[in-house]
């Protein structure tokens, strides 16, 4: 009975520690849990605030059980992705029209283009990395790829961005087992010895047994015509963690608490108690602080990375938006090339009619004259549509959804233009190069990539040597409980009982405090000291990947000195377009004013009868084509300024843009765009849209 009463306060305990603890776990879960989660995204203008609460959370930094116990066991709260624009874009509408500087654009890609939003969870990611390292947990690496999945800009094709190996076109990098940076594979990261687990874990066991056994001789230990009961009541504890020289501590608490009807036991209930602590420190293999931390190294250094990377996402992106806006420019110049052109062929297909008329002209030129109208209307429908596609290019760029029907209507009007100097500045080639050498993302993170190659090369190198593993210890252990009534004797004791029963009072009660006490004076004492050697024989896998080590950064930096070389290579183009497209601006330009003064001519001359219909046309062809050549020479220059940028690192530079206005998503200070003024009146007004059936 009174084991059975053990049993079941017991039980109480138990049950009422587990209702305790899932109460606690569901109401940290439910503090946890927003109140209201959408089920689908939920398309919205917003201030776009989502992303800076994201980057502002610290994930490097555990839950702590100070003020909350299970605080560690839930769930952390993470942000939801924030689907709408943000309201900047309604500063920039004015009657149904977005009227669109190329500081506004970049200034909304900062905030609510979905390549950046994408990449910009990379930096909370790699946070858990350095989390995981922290607690002794292994690296599961950080992505660095360049997400392109806006149309427009050069990249990619219209309606598919690049193709990756992670989430939004992503590719695998430096930090886990796959590959890094550059391409290079770092097949070794986190090899070597195996770090320790540096969160403590305490494990525990707690059980209770009753057994009924029959009985059918007295070598059972029951009395005659009894059964052999027993009772088991266990709880064990044990502690374990790791430390940063490669120690380990293990203390272990065991107790048993064991009640028996057996005349053979002396003691029922009986305690036993010991506990055990013990030291292990490595000598060779996996000694050493720095060995033992790398991975919290590594971790920072790829946050490192990640930084960079995404440095080199926001350039990407501020580059792509750049080119997206002088298309956006150009088709607008070229709607006003061919509407001039169509003017053109109106007024030459009219007065062709009236000489018609009157007989001055052979009636054929009116064919040629219409040929020549129909001709221009079709190239003026091309670039309608083809500016009614740049806008929208446009506006998927800037923003998160298309779902506002005033946005997806609004035409889009640019208000800057590119300005041209004089004479074309030269800077030294050198000093390009020496600025694409110290500002290019890539070289950057493919440094930072063979420092964490030197650190791994480090833990290869100690896992060749043996493992001698010096270990201390110190235990005790304790005994107690009350005189077993089934093994005392009773009074005047026969012979045979006398043989095994014990005598009353043989055996003091001892309770659990005097058995918890006994553990710690030394009077059963466990203690002792040793060491612990493996030695492999031959050592292959250990010297295999040592070598692949040395391999992979010596790979390494041979693919950094390709960087450099194609960077090199990559300045000096840039230069040399840029020059080449500021000559075909010039070439352009006379050629439009060469034509205007040949057309001129020519109507004069047709005027004075001294020419004929077909050169006037020929003479309006020619004006119309260099008007075009001089629009696709202006878009060349312009895209190939910003390409001199984006080739030696300095377009953020130039441009004044914070890149932690980019981390948080809300843009504090707008861009300031060198070279890049005002555009005329005439070009803020849209061109007319294309006629559904053009006669």
């Amino acid at each position: 009975m009174r084991f059975l009463g053990r049993f079941v306060s017991y039980g109480k305990w138990i049950l009422s520690l587990g209702v305790m603890l899932a109460l606690s776990l569901g109401a940290a879960a439910q503090n946890n849990t927003p109140a209201n989660v959408p089920d689908a995204p939920q398309a919205k203008t917003t201030t776009a605030k989502s992303d800076s609460a994201l980057m502002q959370e610290n994930y490097t930094a555990p839950k702590s059980h100070i003020w909350n116990f299970v605080a560690p066991y839930t769930p952390r709260y993470v942000p939801p992705p924030d689907f709408g624009n943000s309201t900047r874009i309604d500063q920039t509408m004015r009657d149904g029209k977005m009227y669109l500087s190329l500081s506004d654009a970049i200034t909304l890609a900062l905030e609510n283009n979905l390549d950046l939003a994408i990449a910009r969870y990379n930096l909370p990611i790699s946070d858990t990395d350095i989390l995981r390292a922290k607690g002794g947990g292994f690296l599961r690496g950080v992505n660095t790829g360049v997400v392109s999945g806006t149309p427009g800009g050069g990249v990619g094709t219209i309606g598919a961005g690049a193709s990756g190996g992670g989430a939004g076109g992503t590719t695998a990098a430096a930090g886990g087992a796959a590959t890094g940076t550059a391409g290079i594979v770092s097949s070794v990261t986190g090899a070597g010895p195996a770090t320790p687990a540096f969160d403590p874990v305490i494990t525990g066991s707690l059980s209770l047994n009753k057994a009924t056994q029959p009985s059918s001789n007295v070598f059972s230990g029951a009395q005659p015509g009894e059964a052999l009961l027993s009772g088991t009541g266990i709880w064990n504890f044990a502690y374990n963690q790791g430390f940063a020289t490669g120690a380990n501590l293990s203390v272990g608490y065991n107790n048993n608490r064991a009640t028996t009807n057996s005349f053979f036991n002396s003691l029922s209930p009986q305690l036993n108690s010991n506990f055990n602590a013990q030291l292990t420190q490595p000598l060779l293999q996996g000694f050493g602080w720095g060995l033992n931390t790398r991975n919290i190294r590594i971790a920072k250094n790829n946050r490192e990375i990640t930084d960079v990377a995404f440095r080199q996402q926001v350039i990407s992106t501020v580059v792509q938006i750049q080119n997206i806006y002088w298309d956006l420019v150009n088709a607008y110049e070229t709607v006003k090339v061919n509407q001039e052109s169509v003017a053109l062929a109106e007024k030459t297909l009219s007065d062709n009619k009236k000489q018609v008329e009157i007989g001055t002209l052979a009636p054929i030129e009116v064919v040629r004259a219409e040929s020549q109208e129909a001709s221009s209307k079709q190239q003026l429908i091309v670039a309608q549509t083809n500016l009614q596609l740049q806008q929208l290019l446009m506006k998927n760029a800037i923003s998160r959804n298309l779902v506002d029907p005033t946005l997806v209507s609004a035409p889009v009007i640019p208000t800057d233009t590119m300005l041209i100097p004089p004479v074309e500045p030269v800077v030294p080639i050198d000093d390009l190069i020496n600025d694409a050498l110290g500002h290019r993302p890539e070289l950057a993170q493919s440094r930072i990539d063979l420092t964490n190659r030197e650190i791994t090369n480090k833990a290869l190198k100690n896992g060749l040597l043996p493992a001698v593993n010096l270990y201390a210890y110190y235990g005790a252990s304790a005994i107690g409980g009350a005189q077993n009534a089934s093994a005392t004797c009773p009074p005047n004791p026969t012979p045979e009982q006398a043989s095994f029963c014990t005598p009353p009072g043989t055996f003091a009660t001892t309770g659990y405090g005097t058995v918890f006490s006994n553990m710690f004076n030394s009077s059963a004492p466990d203690k002792g000291i040793g060491i612990n050697l493996q030695i492999p024989i031959r050592n292959r896998t250990a010297q295999a990947d040592q070598i692949r080590g040395q391999l992979e950064y010596q790979q390494a930096e041979m693919r950094l000195q390709q960087q450099q070389n194609q960077i090199r290579i990559d300045v000096r183009n840039s230069q040399f377009t840029l020059q080449q497209d500021r000559a075909q601006v010039d070439a352009a330009r006379s050629a439009v004013a060469l034509a205007r003064e040949s057309l001129d001519a020519e109507q004069k001359k047709y005027a004075l009868g001294a020419s004929t219909n077909t050169l006037v046309l020929s003479a309006q062809r020619d004006l119309t084509q260099a008007e075009s050549n001089l629009v696709a020479a202006n878009a060349a220059y312009q895209k190939a300024r910003v390409d001199l940028d984006r080739a030696t690192g300095l377009t953020l530079t130039h441009m004044g843009i914070d890149i932690a206005d980019a981390q948080n998503g809300v843009v504090n200070r707008a861009p300031m765009i060198p070279n890049v003024g005002p555009a005329d009146q005439a070009n803020t007004n849209p061109p007319p849209a294309p006629a559904q059936n053009p006669q």
